[in-house]
Parts: structure tokens; sequence; C-alpha cells
């Protein structure tokens, strides 16, 4: 594309693709830089090639809109560098590249040059066969990647996560992993929500090669890859996006809309710039390092001024909502965008409304949680809980979450959070997640749900791996497994996600027992998962059966082989009565079963 259609483009909001035209650019014998500073006097490169600032080199005003540019002989690979800019005022403040690819690695904040041209991919067969899988199994694997494993203090790079996740996240039955931000950011503490480098892979695991090599490996053993993106704000560093020549350029003019409720700044998503800024971004993503989903953090704070409702809705930013959406759809046809949005506006998975593919549940997240969390004598009273989100369930395409977000701020590990003794806690998160992965929608957890941990995350420890020396949790990683590749291996549990013939009620409404009993159907099988969740069992127990025959008993979460009580069924035969067919089940202590049938 020539130079002059991009910078129409990224002045109009328009331009997908601003990284191929501004920031530090490899040639032929040296490195064009471009910065867009519009407000500034004068703009200097300064680096280790300059000795920083014993020799500045003047950069060159390229037209009326504030694009500076200049050629500089000799510049490396892996050089350092930064904007000295010269505001209207004559004040200087040294700015980080907007469109850095790669920066120094904290404390230190300098952008780096990098050749992202001789990054090489072989997944050609992976892209062109990529879906955004509306009718097939998701299993998201949720990364913190400093804190999953570490080497002693030692926090593991993108190398070392290739040899270990890979393998495990496989081995485990996860289709996905959706990595915590991956752009730079200067604390750890923030887990990377708190940005200033957005083109730039932080350099904490790695460079940009290694990533590349990690992202093409998860593409040749069949596993895809989710970034998380943060369009809605970033950080107030003084190297960093913030009054970027002196002026608001990136944030919006007035301190009241530009001030977060993170002590962060505000994206002017209003703003043309800012508009292809941030498309560009999210493209620049899925072109480089062929990522496969793009996951958008605090949707509702787009949609809402400052994510209250009762501030009205930001139109500005509900249109470049829309059109990031939009153009990432016509550019990438097969890259999900998620929307990880709290509040009820409609139509977020919707052509005709924001555009997203998928939408994080976190009513259901909610309610499911706040029930388990409920005391069994009690449960009868919020019955409906778990009823609920079958009341609206087909309005979006939704993905049903247990994040991190379940997992910090002294809210317990999901574990944690379930009512009673230590057992059974271990019967209900068993219940728990058989009542997941039987509910419509595709599924995340975070990293350490697998073992049952019940410490809350910690982004400088990894996880409690020496929990898997306890047989309850080891139990409980097996049991993980069996319903992960269970999940995988029937299509009924996901091939009718967000079609209303997929899932059925056999009984919503036994509250005196709190046993929820329900099916998932697809065109060969169906299965049918009962839920008791109350401490007491049962020799038989009756329920009503969508079709006669034998039902074979595919999972029970009171096996005594993931530390249940033992209560299994095998096959159990139907019978007639009275024009409808039943079967009869033993149904141990907080136990759900999966009881499938072919339809042929």
């Amino acid at each position: 594309m020539e130079e002059k259609t991009i910078v129409e483009k990224y002045h109009q909001g328009q331009c997908t693709n601003a990284y191929e035209f501004f920031g530090a650019h490899m040639v032929k014998g040296g490195v064009e830089f471009v910065v867009y500073a519009p407000h500034a006097r004068n703009v200097y490169i300064i680096g280790n090639f300059t000795n920083w600032l014993d020799n500045p080199l003047m950069m060159e005003r390229s037209d009326y809109y504030g694009i500076w540019h200049l050629f500089v002989k000799g510049v490396k690979e892996w050089d350092s560098y930064k904007y000295h800019i010269e505001d209207r005022y004559g004040n200087f403040i040294d700015k980080c590249d907007p469109f850095a690819f790669y920066s120094e690695t904290r404390p230190s904040n300098a952008s780096r040059i990098v050749d992202l041209n001789k990054i090489i991919f072989s997944d050609d067969e992976w892209l062109s066969n990529r879906t955004l899988n509306f009718d097939k199994p998701m299993n998201i694997y949720e990364v913190y990647a400093g804190g999953w494993k570490r080497n002693g203090e030692n926090i593991y790079s993108y190398s070392m996560l290739e040899e270990e996740l890979i393998p495990y996240v496989l081995d485990m039955g996860y289709t996905h992993i959706e990595f915590m931000p991956l752009n730079e950011y200067p604390f750890d503490g923030s887990w990377g929500y708190q940005a200033h480098g957005y083109y730039s892979l932080t350099s904490r695991y790695g460079n940009p090669y290694e990533f590349a090599h990690f992202v093409n490996k998860c593409h040749e053993v069949g596993i895809g890859v989710i970034l998380d993106m943060v369009p809605v704000h970033f950080v107030k560093d003084s190297f960093g996006l913030r009054l970027f020549d002196g002026e608001p350029l990136y944030e919006y003019p007035n301190e009241s809309d530009a001030n977060s409720q993170w002590g962060t700044s505000n994206f002017d998503l209003g703003n043309e710039e800012v508009r292809s800024f941030l498309i560009s971004c999210a493209s620049f993503w899925c072109d480089i390092y062929h990522i496969d989903g793009i996951r958008m953090d605090a949707v509702s704070n787009i949609i809402y001024w400052g994510g209250n409702k009762n501030r009205g809705v930001n139109q500005g930013a509900i249109d470049f909502i829309k059109r990031l959406n939009y153009y990432i759809h016509r550019e990438y046809k097969s890259v999900m965008m998620i929307a990880e949005d709290s509040s009820d506006y409609p139509l977020v998975t919707s052509n005709d409304g924001l555009g997203f593919d998928y939408k994080w549940d976190l009513g259901w997240m909610n309610d499911t949680l706040k029930y388990y969390e409920t005391d069994p004598l009690y449960r009868h009273y919020d019955h409906h809980k778990l009823t609920f989100s079958m009341m609206y369930f087909y309005s979006e395409r939704f993905i049903n979450p247990f994040s991190h977000d379940e997992n910090v701020h002294g809210k317990k590990s999901i574990i944690d959070k379930l009512f009673g003794s230590y057992e059974d806690k271990f019967k209900q998160v068993r219940n728990l997640y058989m009542y997941m992965y039987a509910h419509p929608g595709k599924k995340l957890n975070f990293m350490g749900n697998e073992i049952a941990s019940f410490r809350e995350f910690d982004e400088n420890k990894e996880l409690d791996w020496f929990l898997l020396d306890y047989p309850m949790h080891d139990s409980f990683k097996n049991f993980m497994c069996d319903l992960n590749h269970l999940y995988l291996n029937h299509n009924c549990l996901y091939q009718y996600d967000y079609d209303r013939n997929g899932y059925k009620w056999i009984d919503a409404d036994n509250e005196s027992d709190s046993i929820y009993s329900f099916y998932r159907e697809s065109d060969d099988e169906i299965i049918i998962c009962i839920m008791n969740c109350l401490g007491r069992s049962y020799d038989t127990y009756r329920f009503r059966v969508p079709m006669s025959g034998e039902y074979v008993e595919l999972l029970n979460s009171d096996d005594s082989k993931y530390s249940g009580d033992g209560m299994v069924n095998g096959v159990i035969k139907s019978y007639e009565n009275e024009g409808n067919d039943y079967i009869d089940v033993k149904l141990g202590s907080f136990a759900s079963i999966y009881l499938k049938i072919d339809k042929n």
C-alpha cells in the first residue's frame, strides 16, 4: 500500500495497517523512523547510537498533520531509542515509540529495534482450516505467562513455555491458550492490563522471534492462541502515551474523561487517529503473530462513559468498537473477537450491534458461584440461580468463564468459595465443573482451577504444583482431564451451543431436593446431566428420559477414582410408565452424572 494511502486512512480512523508506516523499520543501511506528534515544535531521535542526549538527531516534519520522519544510517537490530520531543512551549519530554515492536525490560523502558520481517511461520494449513468455532469445541486455558511455572525465582521464557505449557495444555484437553496481556507494561502487578507498548511484545519472557515460534508450535499441534487487549486505557507513566507531544493526543482532552477508575488515562475513542492506532494494533497481532482470537477487556467501559450506565452511552466509543470488529472480520475472517462485558447492553455478538463473535457470560458466572457458595440448607431458596441463565442464553453467543478475576482480590479461589468442609468442597467443585461443561457455551478456566488451588492468584508466584502430592488434588486434576476430553469427544456438548434445539430441561423445578436434570442433544447422541446439589445420597432416584434404551454412564463425579464415595451406575436400561420413559439412578451426595444414549 502506498504511504499516502496509509496516512490518509490513519487520519480518517479507517487504517488497519498503520504499523507498516509508523514506528522504526529496518531498511537497507539503517532504520526509517516515523512518528505522529502534531503538537510538537521539534522531534529528535535519541538512543544508544547517539549516546542518548549527547547527539540527538532532528527529525523532519513531513506534512501539516504532524508526521515526523528520519532515516538513520547504521542503526542495528536491538538498538534502543526514544523520541526527544520539544512541545510548543519549549519543554522537552522523552517518549517511547507508540509503534515500537519491542522494548527494554522493566524497569528500563526505551523502545528497541527489531526486524519483524524475519519472523517465519509454517502454519498455512492451520490458518486455512481455522474457523470461529461456533459449532466446535472451545475449551480455553487462561494463563498469566509469568505465573504458570517458574524456575526458582525466575519466570519462564517463551521457549520454556513452549517446551512445557503446550504439552500440558494438549494432554489436559484444552483447545486454546488465552494469555493475559503480552503487550509491554511497566508494573508486574497490573498483569499487563496497564500497558504502554501496544505493539511491543513484552520482553519479560523473551523476544518476538521466540513468541512467534511458540504460536507456530501451538498451531502445529492444534492449539489456538488468544490474546487479551486493553482498548480502554493506558498508563500515565511519563515515557508513555499520556501527553505524548506535550498535549492530549491519545487521551480525552478534558481531564474528567481522560482519568480512569484505574489511575490510568482513557483512550479518546472518538478521535480518528486513536481509532486507527487501536484498530491497527488488533490487526498487528493477527498479522505478525498469527493470533487466533482477541479478548477485549472492560467493554462496559467502552459502552458507557466511565463504565457507568447512569452517565449514558459513549457513542463515539460504540462507533469505534463496531468499526474495529468490522475491519478485523474483513481482514481476518477466522479470528475470534471476544468481549469481556459486564453490562446488559444488547446485541454485543450481533452484526447489527457491536459485532463481537463471543461475550463472556459474567451473569452466569456470578449466579453460579453465588449458588455454590450458599449453605445447602438454604439452596432451595436460590434454586433458580442455576436455571436463570437459560432464560437469556440465546440472546448472545456466550463463553462460560471462571477467569483470573474470580481468583483474586480477596474473592477466594474457585474451590475455596464453595460451602462446606474440605471434603465437601471437592465434591461440590466436581459437581460445579460438570454443570459448567454440560451448560451451553464455550468454556474458559484460569490456570490453577484444574488442580483445585486454594490460594488466590499472585503474579509473583507460580501455581501450587505441590498440591498434586495430595490425593484429593491429584484425583481432581485427573477428573478435569477426563472431563475436558469427554467434552472434546462428544459433539452434543458443543455442536448446537447456540441453537435452542441443543438443550432441553428434564426437571428445572425440583427445589425441595435441589436436583437439576437436563440434556444436550446433537444429530447422533444425547447426554443427560443430573446434578445433586445437596449432601444427601439416594440408592434410587427416578428421572424421566427423552427416549427409551440403554443409558451408559460416561462420567460420575462420585467415582472413587476421583476421591468420591463410589456410588456409580454403569449401564442403565429405561422402562416405560404411563406412556413415558424413565430410569432409576444411584445418586451420591453432591454428585453429578452424565448418561449417554445414541439416537441411531
